[in-house]
This record gives structure tokens, sequence and C-alpha cells, in this order.
């Protein structure tokens, strides 16, 4: 994980996401989910590309369960962008990261 992206535990999820300031991208994974490590290099050049207008978040599924249920998370990696407390996007998956940024885009 870069120094860009933070991990987010259930506790903070409202202060680091619903409450933020700028649109938040939220990647829902688990440590065991060999495609969500394949991503990981893909959401840390995003996270350095977006700097200062994303906020890019790590949820552990395994650990933090709430949002990961309330949101509807039943596959990994899950990626949701939120802007203003509300879901703008959301793709399921291993995607490419013209799919990513143009979700991105269109929340910010």
């Amino acid at each position: 994980m870069g120094e860009l992206v933070s991990e987010v535990e259930d506790a903070g999820f409202e202060d680091e996401v619903l409450k933020s300031d700028i649109p938040v991208l939220v990647d829902f994974w688990a440590p065991w989910c060999e495609p969500c490590k394949s991503m990981a290099p893909l959401i840390d050049e995003i996270a350095e590309d977006f700097k200062d207008k994303v906020k890019i978040v790590k949820v552990n599924v395994d650990s933090n369960k709430k949002y990961a249920a309330q949101y509807k998370v039943r596959g990994i990696p899950n990626f949701v962008v939120f802007n203003g407390g509300e879901v703008k996007e959301q793709l399921v998956g291993v995607v490419s990261k013209q799919d990513l940024v143009k979700a991105i885009e269109s929340a910010v």
C-alpha cells in the first residue's frame, strides 16, 4: 500500500469517507484475495495521479464487515466511489485503470 492510500476501519468510515470534503475511492479487499493484490499497484498509481483531488482508502472486509454489508459488497476487489457521502460509482473485480479513472472522474 502506497503512502497516499490509507487503511480505514469501520469505526472511522463515516468520518473518512462519508463526511469527506473530497471524493473518496474505497477499495474493499481482503489479504487472501489474489485479484485484490494484483490491483494494489494500480490503486497506488491512481492515488498519485489524483492526489489532492481524491482520497483513496482500503477497507479489509474480513475485519470490517459493517460497511461492506451496507454497500452490498459480495465480490472483491470492489471499488466504490463516494462523493458527498453518496455512492456515485461501483466496480467489481479486476478492472482497468481507464475504467477506474472514468468512475473517479464522473464523481469529481
